[in-house]
């Protein structure tokens, strides 16, 4: 190894100084936290420095970085300043699809889903003496499961395993606490002032206008260094470059891209110095925020944008949302400018903005996809609640991880791992890719499912002429077969070919191909152009094989119950059945961009053992009756159905219930009687709640089971509710030695003085009324009572012409109070009637006049 402190390259590092401190907390407490700036040196000189401590031992550091390019781009540094020509040496580097390792390596710099499968293959890590996690606050889920496997690891099997995690922007505290309470190093680095000026943009609308004006009053402004430019996405990035290459851009300035899915060789061209006399812009993503070497960036330009994955578990679909940068991440980025000298940072958005912006991201784990963790989990033969974590998985998130891993037969009922879902992990893609790859090999297709595999790991290859590609995701793997045969590019059956896409497919397919030989125990790869891309497709996504909509044309029912759509016009649209592969879950139905069809015999052929019977007896609201059915059902897709002969009674009456919930109490066939009934009833409770039912109209509602349900039995429509006696249904609950008493309590009618009798009025439960002509009570001294005597009735006192006089629950006071001024007008209305002065000794009628 390098003396770090006399080497030309390091000495001036800041981190240097931290070193001693670093290596005694390593030697004595087993695990550290180093913060230090971006710049300082923590990436590639701390693992140089530590890789000499005599506590190692002669064994190797794995250092983690979260991006394969960051984690290339440090192994080789590394290799450099040992004076070596690259990684493979002393230090080497693994990611996927790419290795370079040898017996002599020292340092091994890794992403961190390749620490996951060293861990599984060997939960002991033989042979390595330190992990360290850099760039720890970015917190992806790989970073986390990372270090809980590696912690776990620890205490079961390692205690001599160091653990080192470091950052620049890190909240340390809760990480050392994770780590047993190890020690904080700080460096405080070395930072040249960084001028911050601010620029408003539009609220809505595209960045790259504001992006590009920017720039160009950069490199006006800015007469030295080269321009580092944070966008983000690719798509943003290509947009950008276009608009620069269109513009006027100064002699001597040349543009490049920097993201994951370009070439090494353009990503190296990118982090390379301009040369003499020239300078460069460099377009990146957040690939750039942290442990990369950009050389020669003096001047950043932040378009204060990010894009986050969103997990929604209530949807099972994951999409990337574009939000503003964390505080956090703006520092991050603004600290780029002061590396090597002092600089500036143009912020697209204004100081009032910056108040506004959250303090810090939140950890992946809480927001991703967690099928590939809980696989991760089912091998490891852990849960959860047994490791240590800064944030445990959502409960939520998980369970319907572990629900997807059981449709993927990866893990069985009580979530440990298969073999099936050992031999998943171990292809090390997300657990439906490689799930499909697994079995497509079984049914004789395994090139066809490394190919989509490939394809759907990667950005769309095909853009459409001026409209949406076609969906069809049969025409993506025609292509990759077509560029295999011929070489790709240009265009394929009318649409554009993203050539770099299109060549890191057929490489990754490849390299799938060789890791599913060496899985598949000689199973028949098969050849992609007779493959059936919708079966494959079912395979990797079975919660999403959809139907589509009866009568309409491109709104599909997917399995797991959601609704999807294509936005626009598509061939696939008039498909009875497609697989939805890719989709954007925000909406009442999600969104539809690449798909397959597949018929309806393959689905149930392939997921026989998920298919059910299921016996249905529903209420269908559009037919007004009960649907009686035997479906066979995959997930809430309808596969086969046929009408169920003879049905349970009890089951037609339930269903014939739901029916009556969603007409209303009204629909029943109510009559005079029956709404009296309840009226009287309902008056009662309110006098003695304990001996009778509430039979209010909203306590009928709340417990249809309880006194309707018994009537319902083997009735189908609601017109068989005529059938039903609803007065006895009201009466159910009432004992019968009670029932004897109703009438007493609550009379229906009472006879008045003229021998009529008269119907009681008891819809108002507090106050039950009797409405009769005047005529007819002359002689009646007290108000009628009900309920025992404890209840006057309201005693409407009508005319003639059946027209309301007075209304009283005090007769006597009305006949001396009031009744004479009554007479009088009554007397002057209806002057052939009988008025007379004593209405307490004059004879009630229902005539004129009373009979001599």
């Amino acid at each position: 190894m390098i003396d770090v402190r006399n080497h030309s390259e390091t000495r001036g590092l800041p981190v240097v100084e931290a070193l001693p401190a670093l290596g005694e907390a390593l030697a004595g407490r087993g695990a550290a936290v180093l913060v230090a700036p971006p710049g300082a040196g923590k990436t590639t000189v701390a693992p140089l420095a530590l890789a000499s401590a005599p506590w190692l031992g002669g064994d190797r550091i794995v250092v983690l970085e979260p991006r394969r390019l960051a984690a290339r781009a440090a192994a080789d540094r590394m290799a450099r300043l040992l004076g070596e020509a690259g990684a493979g040496g002393t230090v080497g580097y693994r990611v996927r699809g790419d290795t370079r390792v040898s017996g002599r390596t020292r340092i091994e710099v890794v992403t961190e889903g390749v620490l996951t499968r060293m861990l599984q293959s060997d939960p002991s890590l033989e042979g390595v003496g330190l992990v360290a996690f850099d760039e720890f606050h970015e917190r992806s889920v790989h970073a986390d499961l990372g270090l809980a496997l590696t912690l776990h690891a620890r205490s079961l099997l390692r205690p001599r395993l160091r653990v080192l995690v470091m950052s620049a922007t890190l909240d340390a505290a809760p990480v050392a606490a994770l780590l047993g309470e190890a020690p904080v190093v700080r460096s405080e680095g070395r930072a040249y002032p960084v001028e911050t000026r601010w620029r408003s943009r539009p609220v809505d609308g595209w960045i790259e206008p504001a992006v590009v004006r920017t720039v160009l009053r950069a490199l006006d402004e800015d007469e030295e260094g080269d321009i580092l430019v944070f966008l983000p996405g690719a798509a943003e990035i290509r947009r950008t470059e276009r608009r620069l290459a269109d513009g006027a851009l100064p002699a001597g300035v040349s543009v490049h891209p920097l993201f994951g899915g370009l070439s090494r060789r353009a990503q190296d061209e990118a982090m390379a110095p301009a040369g003499p006399g020239r300078r460069k812009v460099v377009l990146a993503t957040s690939i750039a925020e942290t442990s990369l070497t950009i050389e020669g960036v003096r001047v950043v330009v932040d378009s204060g944008l990010m894009r986050v994955p969103r997990f929604d578990p209530g949807t099972g679909m994951t999409r990337l949302e574009t939000v503003r940068v964390t505080r956090d991440t703006a520092d991050q980025r603004r600290g780029r400018a002061g590396r090597t000298a002092p600089g500036r940072c143009w912020r697209l958005w204004t100081k009032a903005e910056q108040r506004g912006l959250v303090p810090h991201r939140r950890p992946e784990l809480l927001e991703a996809d967690l099928a590939p963790l809980a696989l991760d989990l089912a091998v490891w033969g852990a849960e959860p609640g047994e490791l240590r974590w800064l944030d445990p998985p959502p409960d939520a998130a998980y369970a319907q991880a572990l629900e997807l891993l059981r449709e993927l037969e990866a893990v069985d009922d009580d979530g440990a791992a298969t073999d099936h879902g050992r031999a998943m992990a171990r292809l090390g893609a997300h657990p439906r890719l490689a799930h499909m790859m697994l079995r497509g090999a079984e049914l004789g297709a395994g090139a066809a499912a490394c190919d989509l595999a490939a394809l759907l790991g990667e950005r769309d290859i095909l853009q459409g002429q001026g409209r949406a590609p076609d969906a069809d995701l049969r025409l993506r793997l025609e292509a990759v077969a077509a560029a295999r045969r011929r070489g790709g590019g240009g265009s394929f059956r009318g649409h554009r070919v993203q050539e770099g896409g299109l060549r890191r497919v057929v490489r990754e397919a490849d390299r799938l191909r060789t890791q599913l030989d060496r899985l598949a125990d000689g199973a028949p790869r098969g050849a992609a152009a007779g493959a059936d891309a919708g079966v494959l497709a079912a395979l990797a996504y079975p919660d999403r094989i959809g139907r589509r909509r009866e009568g309409q044309r491109g709104r599909f029912l997917l399995r797991n119950g959601r609704g999807a759509r294509f936005a626009e016009p598509q061939p696939l649209a008039g498909e009875d059945w497609l697989v939805a592969a890719e989709v954007e879950g925000r909406g009442t139905e999600a969104r539809i961009f690449l798909a397959a069809p597949v018929e309806a015999e393959a689905v149930e052929r392939h997921f026989a053992d998920q298919v059910r019977e299921v016996e249905e007896v529903a209420w269908d609201g559009a037919a007004g009756r009960v649907v009686a059915r035997r479906r066979r059902m995959l997930g809430a897709l309808t596969l086969a159905e046929a009408p169920l002969r003879d049905p349970a009674p009890d089951r037609l009456g339930r269903a014939l219930l739901e029916g009556v919930r969603e007409a209303g109490i009204d629909a029943l066939p109510w009559d005079r009687d029956t709404h009296q009934l309840r009226d009287r009833l309902a008056f009662l409770h309110r006098l003695d709640p304990g001996a009778w039912p509430d039979r209010s109209p909203g306590a009928l509602e709340a417990s249809l089971e309880t006194w309707l349900l018994p009537f319902l039995s083997g009735l189908r429509r609601l017109e068989d509710l005529k059938r039903v006696d609803l007065g006895e249904a009201l009466l159910t609950g009432v004992p019968w030695d009670r029932r004897g008493t109703l009438e007493a309590l609550a009379p229906t009618h009472l006879a008045v003085p003229s021998g009529s009798r008269i119907r009681i009025d008891y819809g108002d439960p507090d106050a039950p009324a009797l409405a009769v002509r005047l005529q007819e009570v002359f002689g009646l001294t007290e108000t009628p009572r009900v309920g025992g005597g404890r209840v006057p009735l309201t005693m409407r006192l009508l005319s003639p012409a059946q027209r309301p006089v007075q209304v009283t629950r005090d007769l006597a006071s009305f006949w001396r109070d009031a009744y004479f001024e009554v007479r009088k007008d009554l007397r002057g209305r209806y002057p052939k009637h009988y008025w007379p002065e004593d209405p307490l000794e004059a004879t009630a009628t229902r005539r004129t006049r009373p009979r001599d």
